[in-house]
């Protein structure tokens, strides 16, 4: 079937909450991608974080297929040893002291603010979660009751318990705390808000403000973690630790889990029957995951994802000083956000006209998250098409 047969079916039968590009995509294979009319892409989204190590990484293969032939799932109930050495994993390589493995960013989230409730509950606190202007923290009701207006709009009545402030103001944060508070959440950053980093003293000045206050401060990342920004995470960055931290995205290099991470201190206020998962971390995606994490470190992706990004944000430099409708790149690691100085959607459609997948947020972004393995002559096709694109007259609306 083509792109356009597929697109038709598509609207047909599922739930119109994508507005999808005509596109349907059936192979992929490292930072390359190929629909189904057989045209090839270069793919710097990497399915929005996700695709760490690349797509069809052949050591995640051979973990999955290997998996898949043995056990995929038991529930709960019983002790998975793939749980069991990818919780270990993930407490080694956090300095965190306690796992619970989820299906997606949102579940982590819901699961970090029942935990952060729980432990303030029985520390005599309120449970009000304070969040920040333009995050992003899942699409379910708690998730938007700590994100942005817009995905909130028409589903009211939206969960209570929940204040926003400015994003990177320590004072505005203080002034919202109060005996009712549990926890502050927080991304180190911000990427559906415009790959908008924290300022490392307001990070730091976040952690002596809760530990002052008795209020635990939760790091979302879901998307800045597992080797995104050169780091294991981009705690490691700031020299931040928190006490609940979340992740998912490019934790099972494809597959659908997510994390949540928390110090032996919180740990202590969950009970049996606290909170459960069905189909958190089962055999399967743990043993994908367990997989991406190797695959990070023996390659050492952290290592080539900053070097990487040193000579490529070099490279946009150029391309800022040479074309005025680009403004300025920002960002760690491959967590790169280059922001033009008009909406960067029309500039998102003519790269997919040249076989480059990007990705356009908070308006003007245009947003860069490929694998950490990507090679320099895969960039270098990407800057040669933008090049060439900023050099038309205008960019098609």
């Amino acid at each position: 079937m083509t792109n356009q047969d597929l697109h038709t079916k598509d609207k047909e039968n599922y739930l119109p909450t994508f507005n999808r590009f005509p596109l349907a995509f059936i192979k992929g294979k490292g930072s390359r991608l190929w629909d189904a009319d057989g045209k090839e892409y270069i793919d710097l989204l990497a399915g929005i974080a996700v695709n760490n190590v690349g797509h069809c990484h052949p050591k995640v293969v051979k973990a999955i297929q290997g998996q898949a032939a043995e056990l995929m799932h038991i529930s709960n109930f019983f002790v998975s040893p793939q749980q069991v050495a990818l919780s270990e994993l993930l407490v080694k390589i956090s300095g965190l002291d306690r796992v619970f493995l989820t299906n997606s960013g949102a579940e982590s989230v819901e699961g970090a603010i029942k935990i952060a409730r729980r432990y303030a509950h029985k520390h005599g606190q309120g449970g009000k979660i304070i969040s920040m202007h333009n995050s992003f923290h899942g699409r379910t009701l708690a998730t938007i009751a700590t994100g942005q207006e817009k995905y909130q709009q028409g589903f009211e009545p939206i969960p209570t318990g929940f204040a926003q402030v400015p994003f990177n103001d320590l004072l505005a944060v203080e002034a919202a705390m109060d005996q009712d508070t549990a926890a502050v959440i927080v991304e180190p950053i911000q990427g559906e808000g415009g790959v908008v980093p924290a300022e490392k003293a307001y990070l730091q000045g976040l952690r002596k403000l809760c530990d002052d206050k008795g209020i635990l401060l939760i790091f979302d990342e879901i998307q800045c973690g597992i080797g995104r920004t050169g780091k294991w995470f981009a705690k490691d960055h700031f020299g931040v630790q928190p006490d609940i931290m979340t992740l998912a995205k490019g934790l099972g290099g494809g597959a659908p889990i997510g994390a949540l991470l928390c110090t032996e201190k919180v740990a202590s206020a969950i009970e049996f029957g606290d909170h459960g998962t069905t189909f958190g971390g089962n055999p399967l995606v743990a043993a994908s995951a367990i997989a991406t994490i190797e695959v990070i470190s023996e390659e050492q992706l952290c290592t080539r994802a900053m070097e990487t990004s040193e000579w490529l944000r070099g490279k946009l430099d150029e391309l800022i000083a040479k074309h005025d409708e680009l403004d300025s790149v920002r960002g760690m690691g491959l967590m790169l956000g280059i922001k033009m100085k008009s909406e960067a959607k029309p500039l998102v459609l003519r790269l997919l006209e040249e076989g480059i997948v990007a990705n356009a947020t908070a308006g003007n972004i245009l947003r860069l998250v490929p694998a950490l393995n990507i090679s320099r002559e895969e960039l270098n096709v990407f800057l040669q098409k933008l090049d060439a694109i900023l050099s038309e007259t205008k960019i098609p609306a």
